[in-house]
């Protein structure tokens, strides 16, 4: 009886320092407000800006030049041909099509350019999040921005580390 009571004492203390061993540390971070107060993001926005700016632009002055030639040519439509009017109406329909594939084109434009350049702003996000957990001895780093799923914080806030760490 006294073997059965050290032994079951020596089991419970074996289980609670295993236990204790295996504990991991949780953290967490809010990953998309990281990611947006990240200078390189600021400025990729500006250049996003900038870029949508110029190709507004040009699409307004494409759009104010439709709007100028319908115009004419609606106010001349009794004194022209059929066949004038039709040629006008086709010369329309192609200029309104220039207009939109233009429209298209700089949407695509602008969004190539800021999926580019969030690529390697978030690779450098992500790898300062590794760095600060490891270094904290965190094992798992859960994303706390609003929708991901997060229901409980009680882990370790990690933004105002990882903030340091790129030096922002």
């Amino acid at each position: 009886m006294k073997n059965f009571k050290t032994l079951l004492l020596i089991a419970v203390f074996t289980l609670g320092v295993a236990g204790v061993a295996n504990a991991q540390k949780i953290g967490h971070i809010d990953f998309e407000k990281l990611v947006a107060e990240m200078p390189q993001t600021k400025a990729l926005k500006l250049d996003v800006e900038k870029l949508g700016k110029t190709y507004q632009a040009e699409i307004e002055g494409m759009a104010k030049k439709l709007d100028a030639k319908m115009k004419k040519y609606t106010a001349e439509q009794n004194t022209q041909t059929k066949e004038t009017n039709e040629k006008r109406a086709l010369e329309v329909q192609q200029d309104r099509s220039k207009y939109e594939q233009a429209r298209q084109l700089a949407y695509q434009e602008m969004q190539k350019k800021q999926n580019d350049g969030l690529g390697p702003i978030i690779k450098k996000a992500q790898t300062a999040i590794e760095e600060v957990a490891a270094a904290k001895g965190v094992s798992y780093v859960l994303d706390a921005s609003p929708g991901k799923g997060l229901l409980v914080k009680k882990g370790e806030d990690l933004y105002n580390a990882v903030k340091a760490k790129l030096g922002f």
